[in-house]
């Protein structure tokens, strides 16, 4: 059940558009923008006139479709959904890249893609294999699937409605029936989901609006926590599986995950990032000659810290875009080997200078003494490492590969250890009060609508198949009494 950290590690991306001739391409260039989302697999499925076609496989985007390039012109229709992966549950075979394709006796055959993670998936696989149910594939974005299949509600809309009120954690659906293109939003609004339309008169329904953006779709509005979001030949309609709602969307979208040209809930990724980065410079100012950024999800956070410190910013770093994630390397060798590869130091900008090292986050802690080294090699007379996000101590259940605390550096380590650890010549980190105020309150009651679990415990809904674990591992560690 506990995963051990890799990384700060992605999600998964959705796009779904219906009404638009050449829906596949649409999707194809949406999901392509949404790639930062998930790395591990691809597929799409497109819906000519109630007929689907599907193409998935492991890899990039761009690796999948390039290895049939006729693939993608054989994805009829004008309705398609896709899906980017990055494994938080199950395996990494091709039997779990989505859309997941369904069988259903009233609607015929339907499609499904999952952003998110459930936390009572154990305990409904069991419910599910006790009724003699045989899964197609280990993860859990099969389940939902499996319960409209299984339900005994007697239409296709009261089994989904059933079974979004069966499932609990975090999660986004978009659905594909021969007449209809279905979306729903869990009761906490843990991932984003917004709502675009097409110049051509079609509905977009994707991760981030970055996507939109992509395929030239104007945004309408953002899919709210416990709606159904329904889109067929007659236009769109609204239902709500669930009124009992309570916002608490994943701050880690703010901090790392979105794309920085992407809006959520109205905020812009860029300019939070900003804040973010100038809040802890007030909080934890240092005198300095040049301030950095880790490339990429960094760079918005230090133009922010030098904006606010009147430090001069400087592009200390730069990223090579062509090297393979480092998380999924088996040893640390290797891992440090892949920064080596992804990361280089300008060293004229920081050669004899002390430098501000601006970075979103520290998960395990040795990527960040390896940028220490690295710029100290580079003749960094000192390095100041500054977290725009507060400290990393606790696991995420909703959706990001986080749910244990044995490599998380701050659930074991207090922050002067960890300013030991990393070799940096001082650490400070954003409060989460601090963090809360640089996004900004997302509705209007006292609950500020973020998920800040991460860094204090106060998860937002039971943990069910977790809590045990959970349990455990805070009181092995002393983290936190009463966490719930």
């Amino acid at each position: 059940m506990f995963n051990e950290v890799k990384g700060l590690n992605e999600e998964c991306g959705l796009f779904g558009v219906w009404g638009s001739p050449n829906a596949a391409q649409l999707t194809y260039d949406g999901l392509h923008s949404l790639q930062h989302r998930g790395q591990e697999g691809a597929g799409i499925v497109s819906n000519d006139q109630g007929t689907f076609h599907r193409h998935r496989g492991l890899g990039l985007l761009g690796e999948v479709f390039s290895r049939d390039p006729e693939a993608l012109h054989q994805l009829t229709g004008d309705a398609a959904i896709g899906h980017v992966r990055y494994a938080t549950a199950g395996n990494h075979g091709v039997e779990n890249i989505q859309p997941m394709q369904f069988e259903h006796p009233e609607v015929g055959e339907f499609a499904l893609a999952h952003n998110g993670n459930l936390t009572n998936a154990n305990q409904i696989r069991q419910e599910l294999l006790a009724k003699g149910v045989t899964f197609q594939a280990t993860s859990d974005s099969e389940l939902l699937g499996e319960l409209i299949q299984t339900s005994n509600e007697p239409s296709f809309a009261g089994q989904l409605i059933a079974a979004l009120n069966h499932v609990h954690g975090g999660f986004a659906y978009l659905l594909m029936t021969p007449n209809a293109m279905i979306a729903a939003l869990d009761p906490n609004g843990f991932r984003p989901l917004v709502i675009g339309e097409l110049p051509d008169g079609g509905t977009v329904i994707c991760s981030e609006t970055c996507a939109l953006d992509q395929v030239g779709a104007s945004f309408v509005r953002d899919v709210e926590p416990g709606e159904i979001i329904i889109v067929n030949n007659d236009g769109m309609s609204i239902q709500h599986f669930t009124t009992d709602t309570h916002l608490a969307i994943c701050s880690m979208e703010y901090i790392y995950f979105a794309r920085p040209d992407s809006i959520i809930r109205g905020i812009s990724v860029h300019d939070a990032r900003k804040r973010m980065g100038a809040k802890v410079a007030q909080e934890h100012p240092v005198k300095a000659d040049v301030v950095i950024g880790v490339p990429n999800s960094s760079l918005s956070a230090a133009i922010g810290y030098a904006q606010a410190s009147g430090i001069h910013y400087d592009m200390g770093m730069i990223k090579n875009q062509y090297v393979a994630r480092t998380f999924i390397e088996p040893t640390q060798a290797k891992r440090d080997r892949g920064v080596s590869m992804k990361l280089s130091v300008v060293k004229s900008v920081v050669a004899g200078k002390d430098v501000v090292l601006v970075d979103d986050s520290i998960v395990r802690g040795t990527t960040s003494k390896y940028i220490v080294r690295l710029l100290k090699r580079a003749g960094a007379k000192s390095v100041h490492v500054r977290i725009a996000s507060p400290v990393l101590k606790f696991p995420c259940y909703y959706g990001i590969d986080i749910q244990t605390t044995k490599e998380l550096i701050g659930a074991n380590n207090t922050v002067d250890e960890i300013r030991d650890l990393i070799e940096a010549d001082s650490l400070a980190y954003l409060s989460v009060d601090g963090l809360v105020e640089s996004i900004g309150a997302l509705n209007d009651s006292a609950n500020h609508g973020l998920c800040t679990a991460y860094f204090d415990g106060n998860y937002p809904t039971p943990l069910y198949d977790y809590q045990a674990g959970f349990d455990a591992e805070v009181t092995r560690l002393g983290l936190y009494e009463g966490a719930n």
